[in-house]
């Protein structure tokens, strides 16, 4: 399957919308899309991972990387929509103590009673 990035700009906001499947074989433009933004110093990026239904471990250099760049940068990256495979992807790794990553506590409540 491919992957697919969007990007939306709101004045000082960037939002990225990211689909498919993020692995050896598409991360390359994974890569190049989030190489060409232009983060300006306190721009908010939100990476929406919600259609990723699948990413190893480049996919997760490349955004660690970006997460990298933004600060240095002095932009703020935060990544939301992550499924609870993904989401268990960032634990394992470590990199949800790392990285702001943002997940939909209001659907965990939700089931909670069911």
């Amino acid at each position: 399957m491919d992957m697919v990035v969007n990007f939306k700009k709101e004045e000082t906001k960037l939002y990225g919308f990211i689909e498919g499947e993020i692995d050896t074989y598409t991360a390359s433009g994974l890569r190049e899309e989030l190489e060409a933004v232009n983060i300006i110093k306190d721009m908010d990026i939100e990476l929406d991972l919600s259609k990723v239904n699948y990413m190893d471990s480049t996919g997760l250099g490349i955004l660690v990387a970006f997460y990298k760049r933004a600060l240095r940068e002095e932009g703020k990256v935060r990544i939301v929509g992550l499924s609870k495979r993904l989401q268990r992807l960032f634990e394992i790794t470590g990199l949800s103590e790392l990285m702001d990553i943002e997940t939909d506590k209001k659907v965990e409540l939700s089931n909670e009673g069911i």
